[in-house]
């Protein structure tokens, strides 16, 4: 309880300084530029980061593996096709923000269901199921390549921008488009906790413990892929979250499996915040992409987790 206690306070250190990071606020816009532009983009990386750290561990708890998270699987690439379609194919003045999250919502769900579907075959290993979702990752990513290509220049231009994962925004109204979701799904997801915590001495032993292991592990995925999905649609691809967080908690915390998911929803939240604001500052009078940051940390990441399984 302590540990959860100090990250907590750490993260709402972080959550509250982060607005303040930046470029000087003493001029005539300030208020604007502090209560309109940084503290709407702050209130959106914490619920992300908390909705993508806590999806990336439930993933590896049901697969029984550290690389399953929903990049590896191959849930972020099906919402960030689904979103695609919504975005190129569907003309402007008849696209709505929760259709294109619902479009996402689709891609998660499909790409999820096939990859359990694949894991719940009974001969397919673990390494099986892993490249499946990769090999799913990759042809997602080539037929969101086509819709771009044969899309207009002004559309190609938005859906490849928004494919970098991108949290900056005008005001609350994304926030408050995924602040009800995000809410359901974060509650649902540690709802089950107990029982994904017998998950992990296998499907048998949480069986004979009285665990619903088919309603646990569909509803958690379904919870999963609705929130993976809402996050892509509003903000892109955002990878790596799912990977980098559960780990350094598990690096934080030890063998405890009982506090994994409610820090990986709070480390999620701290980490992305700081994410962002090293893409808004680093360069003077530029902006990288959030995605290009995460990816530049998770990257290296999963070749070191490779070469110490390998050891």
């Amino acid at each position: 309880m302590i540990r959860v206690i100090l990250l907590s306070v750490v993260v709402i250190v972080v959550i509250v300084a982060a607005p303040f990071i930046g470029l000087s606020l003493a001029e005539d816009h300030s208020g604007f530029i502090f209560w309109q532009l940084r503290v709407p983009r702050v209130v959106m990386a914490s619920l992300v980061g908390a909705v993508l750290g806590l999806a990336g561990a439930v993933y590896q708890t049901i697969f029984h593996n550290p690389l399953a998270t929903p990049s590896t699987v191959g849930t972020t690439a099906g919402a960030a096709l689904g979103a695609l379609v919504a975005v190129v194919l569907i003309s402007p003045e008849h696209l709505i923000l929760p259709l294109t999250v619902v479009f996402a919502f689709a891609g998660a769900l499909a790409v999820t269901l096939l990859v359990t579907a694949i894991a719940a075959s009974g001969r397919a290993r673990i390494e099986d199921v892993l490249l499946a979702g990769i090999a799913i990752s990759l042809a997602a990513s080539a037929l969101a390549s086509g819709l771009q290509f044969s899309a207009d220049i002004a559309a190609t231009f938005q859906a490849v921008r928004w494919s970098l994962g991108h949290l900056g925004q005008v005001g609350y109204q994304r926030v408050l488009w995924l602040a009800p979701v995000a809410v359901i799904v974060i509650g649902v997801l540690l709802s089950q906790r107990r029982a994904l915590q017998a998950l992990l001495s296998g499907e048998e032993s949480a069986f004979t413990q009285g665990v619903p292991v088919r309603r646990v592990r569909a509803l958690s995925l379904a919870a999963g892929s609705l929130g993976v999905g809402a996050c892509v649609a509003l903000c892109g691809p955002i990878a790596f979250i799912g990977l980098i967080v559960p780990h350094l908690v598990r690096l934080s915390i030890g063998a405890s499996r009982r506090l994994l998911l409610p820090l990986s929803a709070v480390a999620g939240a701290g980490f992305l915040v700081v994410c962002d604001t090293v893409a808004r500052t680093v360069v003077d009078g530029r902006e990288i992409p959030v995605g290009v940051i995460t990816a530049g940390i998770g990257a290296p990441l999963i070749v070191w987790l490779v070469a110490r399984s390998r050891r």
